[in-house]
């Protein structure tokens, strides 16, 4: 099974080049970035990974993962390196496209497409997204990126996207396109994977969730004619603990991202080295 692990870019955090390097010398398969473009002063959403609904502070400190990912792709040569996640009705696919095919490029196919459509209501709309058919909408812009991955002259004409023939480039290193890991549990998670994905990547998943999950996956990837094991189980932001990761691994999990708590100065790098200490006793 394969080991990621996932940190933000921030004010306050260390430099995710220094933690890219080191993050692929102690052994981990990949790192991953989240976003957030704004982050509304006023909600009504409540956020579900606190027991009172509120937003931690730090999610308004949250910097582009991209740029952040391009800044990691430079100093290494084997981190894949994995958006966790991206909020694809905040962007213009034209440009999305064009950003995840340049870096993909650059870092010789190591770029990893982990997807939403986004929970916070107020910051969807801020950016321009529709939120009540957020889903919708992000599976057609994904949609326009592979015409645009794989075409040398493209166009699209659908409910949110329309545009007559462009040509982009560069076009992406790894063929046909990098892969795409849709995040979340919403009721339909499974069929889009299928239809239009490459694998899941849940949160606050448990093992048991994951074995059902794989039982499931594997059903409807026989059923439209799919290779069960070509789709993907990834697990993201777990604790780094030993027994817990093998537990998912048992249950069918192909690749477990362990969370690095604290993000600034040196104590980052100590928590990295601790986890692998647990995860990679070889090194």
């Amino acid at each position: 099974m394969k080991i990621g692990m996932n940190t933000r870019v921030s004010s306050q955090a260390l430099d995710v080049a220094v933690v890219a390097q080191k993050a692929e010398a102690l052994g981990f398969e990949s790192l991953w970035l989240p976003e957030h473009g704004v982050m509304p002063v006023h909600v009504t959403t409540r956020y579900q990974g606190s027991a009172d609904g509120r937003i931690p502070p730090s999610m308004s400190d949250m910097g582009d993962p991209f740029i952040g990912l391009a800044r990691a792709s430079a100093v290494t040569t084997t981190l894949k390196l994995g958006t966790g996640i991206c909020l694809v009705p905040e962007h213009h696919p034209l440009l999305l496209a064009k950003e995840i095919a340049t870096l993909d490029h650059l870092s010789n196919g190591r770029f990893l497409f982990g997807i939403g459509a986004g929970w916070l209501r107020e910051e969807t709309e801020i950016m321009g997204g529709n939120f009540p058919h957020r889903w919708g909408q992000t599976r057609e812009a994904v949609a326009v990126m592979k015409e645009l991955w794989t075409k040398d002259e493209a166009e699209f004409h659908g409910k949110f996207y329309d545009f007559p023939p462009v040509r982009s480039a560069p076009k992406p290193y790894r063929k046909p396109h990098p892969p795409i890991f849709l995040g979340g549990s919403a009721k339909n998670v499974f069929k889009r994977v299928i239809a239009w994905g490459d694998g899941w990547m849940p949160t606050r998943a448990t093992p048991e969730d994951i074995k059902n999950a794989r039982a499931t996956l594997g059903e409807l990837a026989a059923a439209a004619g799919r290779d069960p094991k070509s789709i993907e189980i990834t697990v993201y932001g777990e604790a780094g603990d030993p027994d817990t990761l093998k537990r998912f691994e048992d249950a069918g999990a192909d690749r477990v991202i362990v969370r690095l708590q604290t993000t600034e100065g040196d104590a980052a790098l100590v928590e990295l080295e601790r986890m692998a200490e647990q995860l990679f006793p070889r090194v």
